[in-house]
């Protein structure tokens, strides 16, 4: 290319330049002030980024458990003791110091052992019933044929006995005669003979009450035999059976239960 046409397109660039709008410095601001928002652009997202992904880290955490033994437990919720079950109401009841022997809404009243000669208490259960029984009267110096008794046992194997008094039927809710077991007129006996069966039970509560010696019968003081007793195992006695009617004279029987044995249960 010859010099004189590189110098005419050179003259003709230079006429066809279009001077700037802006001077030098203010374009060197302008790339300044792009870098800078550029820098805090990037900050914001690198920012946004570090929180999201915390975020996702704390909530995997949660689901996994994996921070469990880092975290306190949770204070344990109080809780109740476990309840006992009440025992089943009895079948009858006896209360030693009204002398009165309680069973199906009925009140019959009793004589119980002395003071000297306590009856057991507790809850006991039914497991004999007998016709006659001979039962001790005074700490085993003296027996008698005893009719409609009902044997009884607890749990430890303390036995005690419910039968007819017939000795001294104004014993029974007036005064206590007896070694340790109850007795009762004997209606009531027999009545109660009927009504309870094996494995019905009895509580047997209170204490003996003891029976100032003027209030008792010259015949009849705490703490010697019973009056009207055969004395012995040796006589014949006669018990009125159920209808009311005396029987014939009940021959000696052993002190083994004569009608009805039932293991306790």
């Amino acid at each position: 290319m010859s010099d004189e046409l590189t110098s005419g397109l050179r003259e003709l660039a230079q006429d066809a330049e279009t001077p700037p709008s802006v001077s030098g410095a203010e374009i060197r601001l302008r790339a300044v002030r792009r870098r800078r928002r550029r820098f805090r652009w990037t900050a914001v997202t690198v920012a946004g980024a570090c929180a999201a992904a915390s975020l996702a880290l704390v909530v995997a955490l949660n689901l996994t458990g994996d921070d469990r033994e880092d975290r306190p437990s949770p204070a344990a919720s109080p809780t109740a003791p476990p309840s006992t079950p009440s025992p089943a109401a009895p079948d009858a009841t006896v209360d030693l110091s009204r002398r009165m022997l309680t069973v199906a809404g009925r009140d019959l009243p009793i004589s119980s052992g002395s003071v000297r000669y306590p009856t057991a208490t507790g809850r006991m259960m039914v497991v004999t019933k007998d016709s006659v029984r001979t039962l001790s009267l005074f700490a085993g110096k003296d027996l008698q044929k005893v009719a409609w008794v009902i044997g009884l046992r607890a749990a430890d194997g303390t036995t005690n006995f419910v039968g007819t008094l017939t000795s001294d039927e104004k014993a029974p809710g007036n005064y206590d005669v007896t070694t340790g077991w109850i007795g009762l007129r004997h209606a009531d006996a027999v009545w109660l003979y009927k009504q309870l069966e094996p494995g019905a039970v009895i509580e047997i509560r209170g204490a003996t009450t003891p029976t100032p010696a003027t209030d008792l019968p010259p015949s009849a003081t705490e703490g010697t035999v019973l009056p009207g007793g055969t004395g012995g195992t040796g006589g014949a006695a006669t018990y009125p059976g159920p209808g009311g009617t005396a029987d014939a004279p009940t021959p000696s029987v052993p002190t083994e239960p004569s009608v009805v044995a039932v293991p306790a249960g």
